[in-house]
């Protein structure tokens, strides 16, 4: 058996641009560090699902970077199918090839690894994606191994069509994959990737979808105001921000997303959370240099950044 990684709880893990993710921070829980452990234990998916602003793809990154992984993911749609998260087939390019007088290659030239086959094997994977370049390459980690592990994340499962979540799970279980068009078997490796899929709760997820998951929900704590402060000013460091991070206009900006939420729960409204507190706590404080500055402005941006219905005013 591998050595399962111990989650650091509570510093603040780093995590560099990678790909389309911008650079970010994240912090894990108690609770989330044991699940992702005993996710990867029982070789289950984890399924996070929780309020928008907690952190359920972040925590996919952050597992993946605090282990030296290599981080896969994709954004799951309503037109994603079971196919697309093992290869993509480029018809229409060869097709063009094909009428351009260039010439057609062979169909197997026109295939971009998914996630999945990233997931199992990025070398062979590496190798297809050399062909054409085509498609998102996955960055592996300086010094990476593939005996050192993969995270693969499933973004936004409750998006796909009712048929993918169980169709995904059958390709888990079965361990490896053939690609035709290469006459080739893709096999995982004897580390199994840790598997995050995450839900915003948009369509109910299939009984015996859930039953073959590990399932963390993810809440904002309570007393939320002080770890608002507290993200607040991780952020603006992290940020080069520093000398511009006052406390008590973190503590204001955390009053009016308390009251913004508090209507927009009574209107039954999307009601704001992290994501909207840092967009308004960055924003002033890269407009305005002084505390009494950043004061003025708070309640001025507060409309365009915590308010997201034209009845939360």
């Amino acid at each position: 058996m591998h050595p399962i990684p111990a989650y650091p709880v509570g510093p603040p893990i780093p995590l560099p641009e990678q790909g389309t993710w911008p650079k970010s921070v994240h912090r894990f829980d108690a609770d989330t560090a044991a699940a992702l452990r005993a996710a990867e234990a029982a070789e289950r998916p984890l399924l996070i699902r929780g309020d928008p602003g907690t952190g359920k793809s972040q925590t996919a990154r952050a597992a993946a970077a605090a282990a030296g992984r290599l981080f896969v993911s994709v954004t799951i749609d309503g037109r994603t199918e079971a196919a697309d998260l093992l290869w993509q087939h480029d018809a229409v390019a060869r097709l063009a090839d094909a009428t351009s007088g260039k010439g057609a290659g062979p169909a197997g030239d026109y295939l971009s690894p998914g996630p999945l086959w990233w997931a199992y094997d990025w070398s062979s994977a590496d190798d297809q994606w050399q062909v054409r370049s085509q498609g998102e390459r996955p960055e592996a980690p300086d010094g990476w191994r593939r005996e050192t592990g993969t995270v693969l994340l499933i973004d936004e499962i409750d998006k796909a069509d009712p048929d993918l979540p169980n169709a995904f799970l059958e390709l888990l279980g079965n361990r490896g994959f053939t690609v035709p068009l290469l006459g080739r078997r893709v096999i995982r490796g004897a580390r199994p990737p840790l598997v995050v899929i995450t839900t915003n709760e948009e369509r109910e997820l299939p009984n015996a979808f859930l039953r073959r998951c590990l399932v963390r929900t993810l809440r904002l704590p309570e007393p939320l105001a002080p770890w608002l402060v507290g993200m607040g000013r991780l952020h603006l460091e992290r940020l080069g921000l520093a000398e511009r991070c006052f406390d008590a206009v973190l503590a204001a900006a955390a009053d009016l997303l308390l009251g913004d939420r508090r209507k927009a729960e009574q209107n039954q409204r999307y009601a704001p959370g992290l994501a909207e507190y840092l967009d308004l706590v960055i924003a002033v404080a890269r407009l305005e240099q002084s505390e009494p500055g950043q004061q003025d402005l708070l309640r001025k941006l507060a409309g365009f950044t915590l308010r997201k219905s034209d009845d939360d005013g």
